[in-house]
């Protein structure tokens, strides 16, 4: 998972809502989002090569997502970064404990950002450049291959379309249209040179990477997500895309939260 915008605690109607993209190698064989054979009320999409998840959300009231921090480095990865989502939303411990607790295992992952959500907790962990946890504020937040909230143009995109949508009286009531979302989120247009971060992965790459949406033969935006947690339902939808950029399928979901929030 390569980009998240979110709202959380920031609209009327939804306690958290957010949008993402999993940008991934088209040859990563990926199962589609759909509920666990093993606990049927947890939804995602599963890693088929490492066994773990980028976005993954429970009926208990859960949520986890992972992105990757892009910096050249050179560290034993000893487990893969999914197993984090999948771990989380599994379990029923705080995020504030699991967090503190990933303190001591923090270096056997690659560069990660990490964000979990229970009830009413929202909390960010990362491990690059050092370990550090911190619940998140109330607003409107971007999550991705950088610091949190480092508003890149790709993530600064996502978080207007995004505000975009929930600033329209339609989100408050019945079935809102979704698709402005998956509009906002297939967003193809690239940053302007001047305002590329510098990686480490060269100019060309930069540019590459740089749209909220990538499509690229060999590497590209593989799914789209939308999460809408409401008081007593969360909603999650996944839709896929092929290396073309074109949908290739869709996942739509509806958990029934186990407790309601205050």
């Amino acid at each position: 998972m390569c980009l998240i915008a979110f709202a959380w605690r920031d609209h009327p109607r939804y306690r958290l809502a957010l949008i993402a993209n999993r940008d991934e190698f088209h040859a990563r064989p990926t199962a589609p989002a759909g509920r666990d054979a093993h606990a049927p009320d947890l939804v995602g999409g599963r890693d088929l090569q490492a066994g773990g998840g980028w976005l993954m959300a429970s009926g208990r009231g859960r949520l986890a997502a992972v992105t990757n921090v892009r910096v050249p480095d050179r560290r034993v990865v000893l487990r893969s970064r999914g197993d984090l989502v999948l771990d989380y939303v599994r379990d029923s411990i705080k995020g504030v404990v699991y967090g503190q607790a990933l303190r001591a295992q923090a270096s056997d992952f690659a560069p990660f950002n990490l964000l979990l959500w229970a009830g009413d907790e929202l909390r960010f962990v990362g491990n690059h450049p050092e370990f550090s946890t911190w619940p998140v504020a109330p607003g409107r937040h971007a999550m991705t291959n950088g610091p949190m909230d480092q508003l890149w143009h790709k993530s600064s995109r996502a978080v207007r379309g995004l505000s975009d949508w929930l600033d329209d009286a339609d989100s408050l009531v019945g079935e809102p249209d979704l698709e402005p979302l998956f509009v906002a989120m297939a967003d193809r247009v690239p940053a302007p040179d001047v305002a590329l971060p510098d990686t480490g992965v060269g100019l060309d790459r930069e540019r590459f990477l740089s749209s909220p949406f990538i499509v690229g033969s060999d590497y590209g935006t593989r799914c789209s997500t939308i999460v809408l947690v409401e008081d007593r339902v969360l909603t999650f939808i996944e839709r896929r895309f092929d290396a073309a950029g074109d949908v290739t399928g869709e996942t739509h979901e509806r958990l029934a939260l186990s407790q309601p929030w205050s």
